[in-house]
């Protein structure tokens, strides 16, 4: 079992409802040092369209200050949980929110070196369906950001309220967080990206040497990686 494992959770919502509950048992489960952030008690703000953190620094973004803690502890984890309930087929909207203040992390961009070697856990659950599209749209920020292994856990609780699912139930997600943070633990400290991540990390490279977004191919190039260095590869 890794040890002193850091595991940061993202909720898509203030109450502590089914999806919570899930996340919770995961991280239970991971036996590791866990900080929480809810949605929007912690970060409410939309993103403005200001175009700041692509065109100049993400650092003049009207809502820099308020990010930073979250964005500081979601660097330092080695598991990102997020959780979302499903809100008419999609993730809340203060999750959308929230990752909408990430675009410039996505590889087409400025991606952060140290995602390259975390994972991340998606989890959603709707009283009947909706959790598909509701996980693509937290799990699509993952991968883009170079995460190498992303998973997901959707499910129909059948129920509005955490204390209105049978027991019976419950111990069965206990089983299957059980197992995912198993496979969790097994990865920390080890997981690598595979092709698909290294294949968009190559198409991007090749589009930074000739870029169009000053900022983005300044910070390419500082980083080494429109030359040998991989951000899988630095050290931490």
């Amino acid at each position: 079992m890794a040890s002193n494992m850091r595991v940061v959770m993202i909720h898509g919502q203030n109450h502590k409802g089914s999806t919570y509950h899930l996340g919770k048992m995961l991280a239970e489960q991971l036996d590791a040092t866990v900080t929480e952030f809810f949605l929007p008690r912690d970060f409410g703000e939309f993103c403005v369209g200001c175009t700041n953190c692509f065109g100049k620094s993400e650092t003049l973004c009207p809502h820099y200050a308020k990010l930073k803690p979250i964005t500081q502890a979601m660097d330092a984890a080695d598991v990102l949980i997020l959780t979302s309930p499903v809100y008419v087929y999609h993730t809340t909207g203060a999750m959308k929110a929230w990752l909408d203040h990430y675009g410039y992390r996505w590889m087409v961009h400025r991606p952060e070196s140290a995602m390259f070697s975390k994972q991340a856990v998606c989890i959603a659950t709707a009283a009947g369906a909706g959790m598909r599209s509701t996980l693509k749209d937290m799990a699509d920020s993952m991968f883009f950001w170079g995460i190498p292994k992303v998973y997901k856990y959707g499910t129909a609780v059948r129920a509005t309220a955490w204390e209105q699912i049978p027991e019976k139930r419950q111990k069965k997600y206990q089983k299957h967080m059980a197992a995912l943070a198993k496979r969790i633990r097994r990865r920390c400290g080890s997981v690598k990206p595979g092709m698909k991540t290294k294949g968009f990390f190559f198409i991007m490279r090749l589009m930074q040497r000739n870029g169009w977004c000053e900022p983005d191919v300044a910070y390419w190039k500082k980083m080494g990686w429109t030359g040998k260095a991989r951000p899988w590869k630095m050290k931490k």
